[in-house]
């Protein structure tokens, strides 16, 4: 007993251990996660799933899979795939089917797999993995309109790859003749009707407990993990495996139903799917043998091939003729498309179903998957970011600065950030503040940022850092608290509180952001220092004019609010853990008389306008 429960907690840490070095080296997660598994199952034998668990391991990594599918839905809002181009749409609609047909043919007739489990396979083989594909477009860069692309086929292709496998699995049950007493038109109707209904009725029942407050908050998470498990088990009772359609439908629906918790909640579920997903992939990754690497032969590696050159490109060049998207975005998208840790959960899921069913080759699924897997994430992703700059499709822009306000202060700040070429916009609802920067040509946002307008208006991706600067001290930490699980708790700022602020007042320290500038530095003493005339400042420091150079020339009240990278990167005073090095261009608010250039003539002064 102690030693599975040192297995479990083993495979938690290297899962979570795989995900943080992923994050630091910049690196798709689930390549770091096939090692652990390798090194955990077949290279040392230490975890050995089926021995390990017996007769709860499928059920587990059946409700496992059910719980990642169900976050997935929850991203799936109709308001922002309506707003998406026309290939999206036809991607979706048109390629996906497409590319089920195509690789089940290639599975048949090139890798050699039996129909049952070609046809499976190829349904799976549909998704593409927002797992795998969200930290890939981070770090290529992608222009706004191909990153939609692969984003959002991302997102909604996993629950409808799981979806096609639930339906071609019923439909195999019947052929073999597991479904007694009932025709194969009776049971995929009766699928989609008991699974559609079931997550649709699950899902309405959520909303009306929670909005009508039958549900307290500290229980509102647990009771909708605990609703997920049980539809998808119920469902499971009337058609074999229907539970996934279950609770994808089920996550698609609260998603376009307004709950005001439902944000907490979705990053509740976004905690659990990814120690899910961690653990997941390692037991599956473990449970391979050496025969089921040695099942990979000329064959697999001709099959992952075709799917690559031959069915991806030609279902999306297919399906995305005369959408409007360009011949560049047709082609960065027909190549790129990364398979994930979803496509091997249910293939692990559906290849032991079937295996039970006495479909022979059912057990080579898992390892035809796998081989995908890898050979997609390490080509995709060593080719994404130079095949986007030849094909000119990376964004010229590199990551910028938010603001949540506009006093005039703030205006100047975002010319000279525009002025030096780092992408800056400015939100207030307020159209007399923002009329000074649309007359300065600085992009604007005339809205609440925190209404659901700017949510699908402003993306964060275009940002690295926001800092809320206006005279409400409460409304900017509401800001910062709100856009720290996206930018990051370290790259959200706010003008600090007033110095003769009392306790009384002050806000929990678990609200807001970091303090913009220094303690009684407030937005009443930044408002009167620049009707005195103080202005904003940038100063390259070189090796000759260094950092303590620049402070030995500045003047004493001048404050130092950020300085810019070479690289672009912005990085403010207040959370700094360094200081500017060469190259580095400091970003100063200074006062009138200090407009004068550093010791070396590299300084530029901002004049008083």
């Amino acid at each position: 007993m102690h030693d599975i429960g040192l297995k479990i907690a083993l495979i938690g840490v290297m899962g979570m251990g795989a995900q943080w070095l992923a994050w630091r080296l910049r690196l798709p997660a689930i390549v770091l996660l096939l090692l652990a598994g390798v090194l955990a199952g077949p290279a040392t034998g230490f975890v050995n799933p089926a021995e390990d668990f017996g007769t709860i391991y499928r059920p587990l990594v059946s409700l496992a899979v059910a719980i990642i599918l169900f976050e997935g839905g929850l991203t799936l809002n109709f308001k922002e795939i309506s707003e998406t181009s026309t290939a999206v749409r036809r991607i979706i609609i048109f390629g996906g089917p497409l590319v089920w047909v195509m690789t089940a043919l290639s599975a048949h007739y090139i890798g050699g797999l039996a129909w049952p489990t070609a046809v499976v396979l190829g349904a799976i083989l549909v998704v593409t993995g927002p797992t795998v594909i969200t930290p890939l477009l981070r770090q290529a860069q992608l222009a706004a309109r191909p990153a939609s692309l692969l984003k959002w086929e991302a997102i909604v292709n996993d629950p409808i790859g799981a979806l096609f496998a639930v339906v071609a699995f019923e439909v195999i049950l019947v052929l073999i003749g597991q479904h007694q007493g009932g025709s194969l038109a009776y049971v995929v109707v009766a699928a989609f009707a008991v699974a559609v209904a079931g997550g649709y009725v699950a899902a309405r029942a959520i909303h009306w407990a929670f909005v009508r407050g039958v549900v307290p908050e500290f229980l509102k998470a647990p009771i909708l993990l605990a609703t997920v498990l049980l539809a998808y088990a119920l469902t499971n009772l009337v058609l074999e495996e229907a539970g996934l359609l279950t609770v994808t439908v089920m996550g698609i629906v609260l998603a376009n139903t307004r709950i005001a918790s439902l944000a907490e909640m979705r990053r509740f579920k976004e905690t659990i799917t990814v120690f899910l997903v961690s653990g997941i992939f390692i037991l599956l990754t473990a449970s391979l043998t050496v025969e089921d690497f040695k099942s990979l032969d000329w064959r697999a590696a001709l099959f992952v091939a075709s799917l690559l050159l031959v069915v991806r490109p030609l279902a999306i060049m297919t399906a995305t003729a005369g959408s409007g998207a360009t011949l560049a975005e047709r082609t960065l998208s027909s190549w790129i498309a990364p398979r994930g840790v979803v496509a091997v959960a249910v293939s692990g899921l559906f290849g032991g179903a079937l295996a039970d069913a006495g479909i022979a080759d059912a057990n080579r699924m898992v390892a035809f998957t796998f081989a995908v897997v890898v050979t997609t994430i390490v080509l995709h992703g060593f080719t994404l970011g130079p095949l986007a700059s030849l094909l000119k499709l990376k964004s010229a822009e590199k990551p910028g600065l938010l603001i949540a306000g506009g006093p005039r202060w703030a205006i100047d700040l975002a010319r000279k950030l525009r002025d030096m070429d780092v992408p800056v916009m400015i939100a207030d609802p307020n159209w007399n503040h923002i009329a000074e920067a649309r007359l300065s040509e600085v992009p604007v946002f005339y809205g609440d940022i925190l209404s659901e307008e700017a949510h699908h208006s402003i993306d964060p991706k275009r940002f690295s850092t926001l800092i809320a600067v206006t005279d409400n001290d409460a409304y900017n930490s509401l800001v910062c608290t709100d856009f720290a699980p996206e930018l990051g708790r370290s790259h959200v700022y706010q003008l600090g509180r007033g110095a003769d602020q009392s306790k009384r007042m002050s806000l929990n320290f678990t609200l807001g952001g970091r303090p913009l500038t220094e303690e009684g530095v407030d937005f009443r003493t930044l408002r009167e220092r620049h009707w005195q005339g103080w202005t904003f400042q940038a100063t390259k420091l070189t090796e000759e004019f260094d950092y303590d150079a620049y402070l030995n020339s500045r003047a004493e009240e001048a404050i130092v609010l950020l300085w810019v990278k070479p690289s672009g990167k912005l990085v403010f005073a207040a959370g700094a853990t360094g200081t500017p090095s060469t190259d580095d261009r400091i970003i100063s608010f200074t006062p009138a008389k200090e407009r004068r250039a550093g010791g070396n003539g590299d300084a530029v002064a901002e004049e008083k306008e």
